[in-house]
């Protein structure tokens, strides 16, 4: 049996949610959060740091959490973490075939890249995806999507 999360965070995964993130509906940073949660990192104060379950090699690259679409280093590291036995969850849990070469853009890519680390997370757990669960504030997709919505970083 899998072992849980020391605390569970407000916002379990589902194809629902992982659906809003490809579709552009949240902030990078609610995404980040998503996915640093389940690296083990913790809010303290303002700023995510490593905590006792986060990984060493995580932990020792990246103390405070790294800006998983904004920062290339970060997601790459993000993209060589996944198994290659779940290289092709996006494909086969949810249907992705990728952005079209117009809507092609890093912002977009990385987040396909946070959705199937997620993907990948829950099956190193043999844990289930849910059809549904609880949503964030849902935004519009934004006007630019090389600048993101508002209070996005610049990508890097």
């Amino acid at each position: 049996m899998p072992n849980p999360e020391p605390t569970a965070h407000p916002f379990p995964l589902s194809r629902s949610l992982l659906e809003v993130v490809l579709d552009d509906r949240t902030s990078d940073r609610f995404v980040c959060e998503l996915v640093w949660w389940r690296l083990g990192y913790r809010p303290v104060a303002q700023i995510w740091l490593a905590g006792p379950d986060t990984s060493l090699d995580w932990a020792e690259a990246f103390p405070q959490a790294p800006e998983l679409i904004a920062e290339r280093p970060a997601s790459v590291r993000l993209t060589r973490s996944v198994a290659p036995p779940h290289k092709q969850l996006l494909k086969e849990q949810l249907g992705f075939a990728g952005y079209r070469i117009g809507g092609l853009y890093p912002r977009r890519t990385r987040r396909a890249t946070a959705v199937n680390w997620l993907l990948a997370h829950l099956a190193e757990r043999g844990e289930p995806l849910a059809a549904s669960g609880p949503l964030p504030l849902l935004l519009e997709p934004p006007i630019d999507p090389v600048q993101g919505h508002p209070g996005d970083l610049p990508i890097s």
